[in-house]
C-alpha cells in the first residue's frame, strides 16, 4: 500500500467512501490535507495480454497507477491551528486507515502537537481505529449535524526514535 496526496480526480472516490457529495469532498481537497492510500504496484493484478498495450488501450491507461482513483482503499483528511492536529476525516478499509492516521500523527510529532479527532456517537468501527491508534476518549465533542460525538485525543506525539 502506498499513501499520496489526494487530487482533485479523487473526488468522487472519497464521496464514495465518506458516503457525501462529491462537491463536499472536493471541497475538502482544497481546506485540508487530503491524503489517499492506494495499492502499491506489487498488490495490483498483472495486466493481461502481456506488458504492451493493445490497440484500445492507450499508453497512459497502461501505466502502473493509471486508475488509482478507482483503487483509492482509504483518506484522511487533517488540518492543524496554532497549538492542535484535528483529523476531520478518515474512511477505508482497516489497514489503510491504520495506515492513513500515521499522516497526521507524523505531522503533530513534527510539530509537538497533540492530534484530536472528533467522532459520533455509535461509530464503534471509527472509535476502535483510534483507540488502537494510541487516541483516547477526552469526554463529550462538540455535536455534529445535531448529533453528540466523543472526542478523542492523541498527547503522545513525541518522537521516540
Amino acid at each position: 500500500m502506498n499513501v499520496r496526496d489526494a487530487r482533485e480526480a479523487d473526488a468522487a472516490a472519497l464521496a464514495g467512501l465518506a458516503d457525501a457529495p462529491t462537491d463536499v469532498l472536493r471541497s475538502q481537497l482544497h481546506t485540508r490535507t487530503v491524503r489517499v492510500a492506494v495499492p502499491s504496484t506489487d498488490d495490483r493484478p498483472a495486466p493481461s495480454g502481456g506488458d504492451t498495450p493493445s490497440g484500445d488501450e492507450s499508453a497512459t491507461d497502461a501505466r502502473p497507477g493509471a486508475d488509482e482513483e478507482t483503487d483509492i482503499l482509504g483518506f484522511v483528511s487533517f488540518d492543524a491551528d496554532a497549538d492542535t492536529v484535528f483529523v476531520t476525516n478518515v474512511r477505508g478499509s482497516d489497514q489503510a486507515c491504520r495506515r492513513l492516521l500515521e499522516e497526521p500523527i507524523s505531522f503533530a510529532r513534527a510539530e509537538s502537537m497533540p492530534v484530536e479527532a472528533v467522532v459520533p456517537i455509535g461509530n464503534e468501527r471509527q472509535r476502535e481505529r483510534l483507540e488502537a491508534g494510541g487516541f483516547e476518549d477526552v469526554g463529550a465533542g462538540p455535536p455534529f449535524e445535531g448529533e453528540p460525538t466523543r472526542r478523542f485525543r492523541l498527547d503522545d506525539t513525541a518522537d521516540s526514535t
